[in-house]
């Protein structure tokens, strides 16, 4: 029904006052001729064209000034007649149509006087001021509300692009965290995998170890997994939920590599302090992932993992000394040469928070991962929470 109060209620609104209103205004008017067949026929043209208005409104405006002026060229009497013009115009300027509109409220104007003059005389100086001032206060009046109507649409547009731009940052974060909790668990498991295969038979207790790093994995890839769907659907289940990835869970992530074959080492310089929830699942991310590059990649390697609290940036840096970024051939196009999607995961993570990012070869062999992320000071944080 909304094209009804937009088309058909004006059209109807502009015949009903221009019909009713003539009339009217015709007994007081006797040097005018009497209202006729073709006299209605011209109003309700005039009110008929406003149907048209908003897709043809330039032609809908020159038609509604035609009708107007032919009205009254025939003599008929004064009143109302000018209402279909006047939604025309303002129509045509809301649609953007502003030099048409201007003109042919211009090239209106000098008909009317001219039309007054045939059948009048020369009209006063304060009809023809009267004129113009009508003329330009309905012209105004147009002209702010298309200026209105566009700054609506501009902030719709805007509210729209920033609702785009959280959704697909928020795609790419759970395309990162998707990718880190996968490639590290998947990991994991596939090397457990192949222990306990490989030793099913002559050792049986160290496969069934395998298999309970595997059990372990498999649970905790199951739940994060739920933990991410369970964000994506938002809504609440009963089903038990990892908390948020942080750093707080760093030894235990040393631990579940130990358990693969890795040596990890975990080392931390200065006095810990509490991180924005972003940096902290950053900085816990990172060192997943680069953990994760150094098991599938590195070969026969330990790795050490420190979180450097001192300075005023977090670092989180991993090294390892196995056969660093350039592996054999067969090998080629994995994470370790920036070509996977792990370190261009970690750099987005560090660059979303204004840090950076570093990997390549360590000196004395093998590779590293270093990367800096600003931690506002507490009172920062503060202000900006509250």
């Amino acid at each position: 029904m909304a094209w009804v109060a937009r088309l058909v209620l004006p059209a109807l609104f502009a015949a009903a006052i221009e019909v009713g209103g003539s009339l009217g205004a015709a007994p007081h008017q006797p040097f005018a001729r009497s209202l006729d067949a073709p006299a209605v026929a011209l109003l309700l043209a005039g009110a008929a064209v406003l149907l048209a208005r908003w897709r043809f409104p330039v032609a809908v405006l020159a038609a509604a000034a035609v009708l107007l002026l032919g009205y009254l060229a025939a003599g008929y009497p004064y009143g109302p007649v000018f209402v279909p013009f006047v939604f025309a115009l303002v129509s045509a300027l809301l649609l953007g149509h502003r030099r048409p509109a201007w003109a042919l409220a211009g090239l209106t104007y000098l008909g009317l006087v001219t039309v007054t003059w045939w059948r009048l005389g020369p009209p006063s100086s304060w009809l023809l001021s009267g004129a113009a001032a009508w003329l330009l206060v309905i012209l105004t009046v147009g002209e702010l509300a298309r200026t209105r109507r566009e700054r609506l649409a501009r902030e719709r547009r805007s509210r729209a692009d920033a609702a785009a731009r959280v959704a697909t940052e928020e795609r790419l974060r759970i395309a990162r965290d998707l990718h880190d909790v996968l490639a590290h668990h998947v990991s994991l498991i596939n090397v457990q995998a192949g222990t306990a295969l490989h030793l099913l038979d002559e050792r049986p207790e160290l496969a069934r170890e395998a298999l309970t790093a595997i059990k372990a994995s498999s649970k905790e890839v199951l739940v994060e997994l739920r933990t991410m769907l369970g964000v994506l659907r938002r809504v609440d289940e009963d089903a038990p939920r990892s908390p948020t990835a942080g750093l707080a869970g760093l030894d235990e992530l040393a631990e579940r590599v130990r358990g693969s074959g890795l040596a990890v080492t975990v080392r931390r310089a200065g006095a810990a302090r509490t991180l924005p929830a972003a940096v902290d699942t950053a900085a816990f991310r990172i060192a997943q992932e680069a953990l994760t590059n150094v098991h599938r990649h590195a070969g026969p390697a330990t790795a050490t993992v420190l979180v450097d609290y001192t300075g005023a940036d977090l670092v989180v840096q991993v090294d390892d000394d196995g056969r660093g970024p350039n592996p054999p051939p067969d090998q080629r196009g994995d994470d370790r040469n920036g070509d996977g999607n792990g370190i261009p995961g970690m750099r987005e993570r560090a660059a979303a928070l204004g840090g950076r990012l570093w990997t390549g070869a360590r000196p004395g062999g093998g590779f590293r991962v270093r990367a800096e992320l600003p931690t506002p000071p507490e009172r920062d944080r503060r202000s900006a929470t509250s």
